[in-house]
This record gives structure tokens, sequence and C-alpha cells, in this order.
């Protein structure tokens, strides 16, 4: 959410045990204007998240 709008919406969402925190997948609106690293906040079931942006993939490879 910007403010009171909505940019996007999550697809999926589970636990990683790598970075041993919460990831999730989410469809944001090219036109809302939010960079990758971007702050929002996320409804998860009921309760206002703040969650930060980032492009996949999560965690850098270590093989080729």
């Amino acid at each position: 959410l910007d403010g009171d709008r909505q940019v996007g919406v999550t697809t999926s969402g589970t636990f990683s045990p790598t970075l041993k925190a919460g990831i999730a997948l989410a469809l944001v609106d090219a036109d809302a204007g939010i960079d990758d690293g971007a702050l929002v906040t996320v409804d998860v079931r009921g309760r206002a998240v703040e969650c930060q942006l980032v492009r996949p993939p999560f965690v850098t490879a270590k093989t080729r």
C-alpha cells in the first residue's frame, strides 16, 4: 500500500531457511513509481507489516 492506495498483490509467500526470514513474490504495478529497495506496507493476515521490495533472486548464487 502507498498510503491507502493498493499498488500490487502478493502471489505467494513462505519462510526462507537460507535468509532466516519470510519472503514473498508479488505483482507490483509498473506505473506505481516504486523502485527496487523501496519500503511498502503489506497486509499479512490482517496485520500491517513493513516490507522491502527486492527483485529475485533473493540470494546470490554461489555456483554457475
